[in-house]
């Protein structure tokens, strides 16, 4: 380690969406090598990495369901969408000179490992980036439970949600041009005012097993760099 982070282990949450740049669907290749960047920055500091990653980009099963699809099949068709996106961020991650590993909840041996939470420790402690696909292994719930199921699983210091935004807001701040950021909230107000930070199940996960959550912009470089250090950056949830 370089020099003293704040942070040991950390489980981001990356959207599906947040690999898109300015496409409608799919993944761009100029967005996934920055973040493959930004994750090489905070391992090169002996930071421990865990990385989910939603398939919204590709697929979204919730939204299918609701246009008449079966739910589970819905969802289980956004689980393999989440594993194409942890493969394209493996082949990033390692471009940057890393080890990655991926392991999914959900049976697909010839492409990636099954989850397994000890074996994922010992290479998160090998200094891989491991990257948990599959969602759950379960139908019915989001990625964004997942990535609070994961990071409580490996012990994470820290849950971090990367958006295209700043932080959390009173509003969408996208529509509304008055709405306020939170440098701090509560889970409980989080979950009374519905801000949609992340779904309620997740939510309820951090702060039953008090796990910190920090939502923060992951398209302003060097942020999550500055996060690591102490910095005060985004929304932080507790």
């Amino acid at each position: 380690m370089s020099e003293q982070v704040k942070y040991q282990r950390i489980l981001l949450k990356l959207s599906g969406e947040a690999l898109m740049g300015s496409g409608d669907y799919g993944i761009d290749p100029e967005v996934i090598t920055r973040v493959a960047g930004e994750i090489k920055l905070i391992v090169d500091h002996g930071v421990q990495l865990g990385v989910v990653i939603g398939g919204g980009n590709i697929f979204r099963g919730a939204g299918l369901a609701a246009s008449g699809m079966d739910r589970v099949t819905g969802d289980h068709m956004g689980m393999l969408a989440t594993v194409i996106n942890s493969l394209a961020m493996q082949e990033a991650v390692e471009k940057q000179g890393l080890q990655a590993r991926v392991m999914s909840a959900i049976k697909i041996n010839q492409m990636c490992e099954d989850y397994i939470r000890r074996r994922a420790v010992r290479h998160l402690e090998k200094g891989r980036v491991v990257i948990f696909a599959g969602g759950t292994g379960n139908p019915f719930f989001t990625t964004d439970s997942a990535a609070s199921l994961r990071a409580i699983e490996i012990n994470a210091d820290i849950l971090l949600k990367a958006t295209k935004v700043d932080g959390v807001y009173s509003a969408d701040p996208m529509k509304d041009p008055s709405a306020i950021r939170f440098s701090q909230i509560s889970y409980d107000d989080a979950l009374e005012k519905k801000l949609g930070v992340m779904d309620a199940t997740a939510i309820v996960l951090c702060r039953d097993n008090n796990l910190p959550l920090r939502v923060l912009n992951i398209n302003e470089h060097g942020a999550l760099l500055e996060l690591i250090k102490g910095g005060n950056i985004g929304t932080l949830g507790n």
